[in-house]
């Protein structure tokens, strides 16, 4: 059974309004501390958040949301307003079909399997979907991911399949982590964007996006540079759900 949304009246239009500004502010400044002259997209975290906040969210500007959840984006899509989808959460393959011509980029690759479903499905819609290899970089036994001396050879595999095409890497680093663990992801997804796979190639390789920080930590993320930040309660508060 879906997930009952709870409508998230706590959190006010003008709190939505406030919180958006101080982040695009925090991440102006990091960029200026750090010298870096490209786009860092904040994205929306829209879980269990009502339509109408999302859509008041990208009146503001947010023109990128994240769905973490197959069901709850389907029942709610149709009431957003024109906006960029990404699916971030975990992923079942059983559920690839029902969003793979509804989002621009899936974020959470992390399994060979995964992949070949996401490839295939694409295909049979005529698409090349946009993935993000998800990396483990904490080598936390408790998420998904591939380990950091793993990613490069599962990327060369990623790039065997036909409809898909590489953008980056994304990780959620360990709670209270220190900046090197994030300094380890940059190190990570430079190295890979300086020697891409040898069977890599522009139709299947834009490796562009780094995704990584989220609403406790993304202007450490920025620092060592993330280019979309994952932004839930920072925007829309804590919110709660019933199952």
């Amino acid at each position: 059974m879906m997930e009952e949304l709870l409508s998230n009246t706590q959190t006010s239009f003008e709190d939505i309004k406030e919180s958006y500004t101080q982040v695009c502010d925090n991440i102006k400044k990091v960029l200026s501390a750090t010298g870096r002259s490209d786009k860092v997209q904040l994205m929306a975290v829209t879980k269990t958040v009502d339509p109408e906040r999302i859509n008041y969210a990208i009146d503001l500007g947010i023109d990128l949301l994240g769905e973490n959840r197959v069901q709850e984006f389907l029942d709610k899509r149709d009431s957003y307003k024109k906006a960029e989808v990404h699916f971030i959460g975990g992923l079942q393959t059983n559920k690839v079909k029902y969003i793979i011509d509804k989002v621009s980029m899936i974020h959470s690759v992390d399994n060979a399997r995964l992949a070949q479903e996401i490839s295939r499905r694409a295909g049979q819609h005529g698409l090349v979907m946009d993935i993000l290899v998800e990396v483990n970089i904490g080598e936390e036994q408790t998420k998904g991911g591939i380990s950091p001396e793993s990613v490069r050879g599962f990327c060369a595999e990623v790039l065997e399949l036909p409809n898909i095409r590489l953008r980056g890497l994304m990780t959620i680093p360990p709670p209270g982590c220190s900046e090197k663990i994030f300094a380890m992801m940059q190190e990570l997804f430079q190295n890979i964007k300086a020697e891409p796979p040898q069977n890599s190639n522009e139709k299947n390789m834009l490796f562009d996006t780094l995704s990584m920080g989220m609403s406790g930590d993304y202007e450490v993320a920025v620092k060592y540079g993330a280019t979309i930040i994952r932004i839930g309660s920072g925007l829309f508060g804590y919110r709660k759900y019933n199952k």
